[in-house]
């Protein structure tokens, strides 16, 4: 579902997710920031007690659950200064933005914005992160794989905990939301029950988490950081290298991580210890803007498929080489590009179903599937040689980001 702007209203219910919940953002309107101030009034509702202490809804209580989560999506909205629901604007909109920004300049490059796994700038963001994490009443910590950790326990502290948290790491030339905002939002919510004197009264354990690799822009291996934690990623991926041949092992020892097989399998945390899951990420597209829209909640989480392809042909050179009697790699790249492109834009002129699959299944295909070339290097890659070898990587996502755009 989406929020839509405070002058709107409707009856529809909006019902918290006691399981994974993954919410979009549209930022626009720099000097006014309406969707900040519409997001943590979400997380912040999240966070508060009466939302924390029922970990599921039932079926006769849904309409009571309307009520309540209505009642906290507006916290603060139209309420003048110094209320009981004060939303401590300076805190939840202006400090996060400022952080927002502090932590966009932390950058292996000068000219924009990039910060991959371990890098020197990933490092130099964890003692930052670490520092608004406790400014926030938070315990901090940096696990085996990078991750950084902050967590408040409440008096009870068996009780399953709600984690928050989105990627400290970038792609190249990347925007200073992405990843950034999910960390800093949920810092910024929890700062403001601190304030409050109400951190203490948390009903469940929350827990904060950076992590520390989701893009795979150096080592081409995605989501380091949460598939450790998660128990699904294997050992033989620290053993994985970049461009330079540094492992992913190394370059957290590089960095005083010493991890080993045992201690990797040690950071995954037992699913009965969790209650939730929620991440919100800037869309990074165009659908929010288009539908007018500053939040959306994700119904469908991209499915990701990466390739590297290579396409290998004659080299000699281009001068004196005929063209009838080549087999120049960069042009059957080329018309492999065109295909992918084709295929992704019209899938249902180019599948046909069989026994795995139906029609609706290329009708869900025709509404969701994306392919993008994003990579592509020729050997031996000179303005005057026919090459010899072309590779290409691909990008694949199928189900991306669905939004439920239902007016509250």
């Amino acid at each position: 579902m989406a929020v839509p702007h405070p002058s709107s209203s409707s009856s529809r219910s909006h019902p918290f997710l006691s399981h994974v919940y993954h919410t979009s953002f549209h930022h626009y309107h720099h000097h006014n920031h309406p969707s900040l101030v519409l997001f943590w009034c979400l997380v912040f509702s999240l966070l508060s007690p009466l939302a924390l202490s029922s970990s599921s809804s039932s079926s006769s209580s849904s309409s009571d659950s309307s009520s309540s989560s209505s009642s906290h999506i507006s916290l603060g909205i139209g309420e003048t200064e110094g209320t009981k629901h004060d939303l401590h604007q300076a805190i939840l909109r202006d400090e996060a933005v400022a952080r927002l920004h502090e932590l966009g300049q932390v950058s292996d490059a000068a000219t924009h914005l990039e910060r991959t796994f371990m890098s020197p700038a990933s490092i130099r963001a964890i003692p930052l992160i670490r520092g608004w994490m406790e400014d926030a009443g938070l315990s901090t910590w940096v696990d085996y794989m990078g991750n950084v950790h902050g967590r408040v326990e409440p008096k009870n502290g068996s009780s399953q905990a709600l984690l928050i948290g989105s990627h400290m790491d970038t792609v190249i030339d990347a925007g200073k939301y992405d990843g950034s905002l999910g960390i800093i939002s949920a810092i910024s919510a929890l700062k403001v029950l601190k304030i409050d004197g109400r951190l203490g009264e948390l009903k469940r354990p929350v827990e904060v988490i950076a992590f520390s690799d989701e893009e795979g822009v150096r080592f081409q291996s995605t989501f380091l950081g949460s598939a450790a934690l998660a128990g699904i990623m294997p050992v033989s991926r620290l053993e994985v290298t970049d461009k330079s041949g540094i492992s992913v092992q190394d370059a957290l020892k590089e960095n005083s991580i010493d991890i080993t097989d045992e201690n990797l399998m040690q950071l995954k945390y037992d699913p009965a210890s969790v209650w939730g899951y929620v991440e919100v990420h800037i869309e990074q597209g165009p659908v929010l803007e288009w539908v007018g829209y500053p939040l959306g909640v994700v119904k469908g989480i991209a499915g990701q498929t990466r390739l590297k392809v290579t396409v290998k042909g004659s080299q000699g050179h281009a001068g004196t080489v005929p063209m009838s009697m080549r087999q120049d790699p960069m042009t059957g790249a080329a018309e492999l590009i065109v295909l992918l492109e084709s295929v992704c834009k019209n899938p249902k002129d180019y599948l046909s179903c069989n026994v795995q699959c139906n029609e609706d299944t290329v009708e869900s295909l025709a509404n969701s599937l994306v392919c993008t070339v994003g990579e592509i290097s020729t050997w031996p890659s000179a303005s005057n040689v026919i090459p010899g070898q072309v590779r290409q990587r691909n990008y694949s996502l199928l189900c991306t980001y669905v939004f439920s755009l239902l007016v509250l």
